[in-house]
């Protein structure tokens, strides 16, 4: 009898433990058991930290984009880690301080893409009707077009800098996430919870973001970290095509755009700019398949 009993306690003790962990705290510990998405969030993590450092260990005007003819083009080695390009800059240097421009212009379009994409995909969602009919017919007008050629239009009207690359972008992203969240919420709005927050009383601004959206945060924060990913390399794109961020900027497009000429005799020049792009990238995209997996188990089944 005594036995039976220890039993039920020891095996009640990790059920009340499960129950007693949140829905976040749950989905960090399915992440954490994937290794890819662990490596993924780790090299994301020294990345920032390399950009944040970069801007106190080199100085922008000599170690960045300060021209040395005398030490034009030469290889890796001690003094110069990744090598120097045809102006003699030093290009571990630049591809350090470059990782600032890339986590800006990929983390803050995304972010500035998801508010107002999930802004407009909730009104369309829940409203319905002439909102829901207007939202979506200039969402579908800008999701027939590439992305990239719509970055080009705006970059091209507006010129060439970091916001305008930026604001192009945002347009761009918005699109995916204005679907994302009018699909979200077309499928919640009927649930009862929030025929209950409308039965006490709660305006609708307050049920939709009090309760609608916080209900459709999973798909969207998949959509973000997968999205940053293809941000950074639209944005690589278009500098190197010479209407993104401009030269002398150490813009990881931009450096691959300006060591083209020099493929032959002196690879590391895109070589290297090129494998901060790749490995940045599939980082992000290693973290938002382990993302997805762990906000939606039954993935994985």
């Amino acid at each position: 009898m005594s036995t039976v009993t220890k039993s039920t306690v020891t095996t009640a003790k990790p059920v009340a433990k499960m129950k007693s962990r949140s829905q976040g705290q749950e989905a960090w510990r399915r992440l954490k058991k994937n290794k890819g998405a662990m490596l993924g969030l780790a090299f994301l993590i020294l990345l920032v930290i390399v950009a944040i450092a970069s801007g106190y260990i080199f100085d922008y005007e000599t170690d960045v984009i300060g021209i040395n003819p005398a030490e034009k083009l030469q290889k890796p080695s001690a003094q110069h880690w990744f090598g120097t390009d045809n102006l003699g800059r030093d290009i571990f240097a630049r591809v350090l301080y470059g990782s600032r421009y890339s986590l800006i212009i990929g983390v803050g379009s995304v972010f500035i893409g998801l508010v107002i994409g999930v802004l407009c995909g909730a009104l369309a969602g829940y409203y319905g009707g002439m909102v829901d009919q207007v939202v979506m017919r200039i969402n579908d007008m800008l999701y027939a077009v590439p992305n990239i050629m719509i970055a080009v239009v705006i970059v091209s009207l507006f010129g060439t800098s970091t916001f305008n690359l930026l604001l192009s972008l945002c347009v761009t992203v918005a699109t995916a996430f204005t679907r994302i969240a009018r699909a979200s919420v077309m499928t919640i709005r009927q649930q009862e919870f929030v025929e209950a927050a409308y039965a006490m009383g709660l305006p609708t601004w307050k049920v939709i973001f009090k309760h609608i959206l916080p209900n459709c945060l999973s798909p969207i924060i998949v959509q973000a970290t997968l999205s940053i990913g293809t941000t950074i390399i639209n944005a690589s794109s278009l500098s190197f095509l010479g209407i993104g961020i401009p030269s002398p900027a150490p813009e990881w497009g931009a450096m691959l755009s300006e060591g083209r000429n020099f493929i032959r005799n002196s690879g590391y020049i895109c070589v290297i700019p090129g494998l901060a792009i790749m490995f940045t990238v599939l980082a992000l995209n290693l973290l938002g398949d382990g993302v997805r997996d762990a906000l939606d188990p039954k993935l994985k089944k």
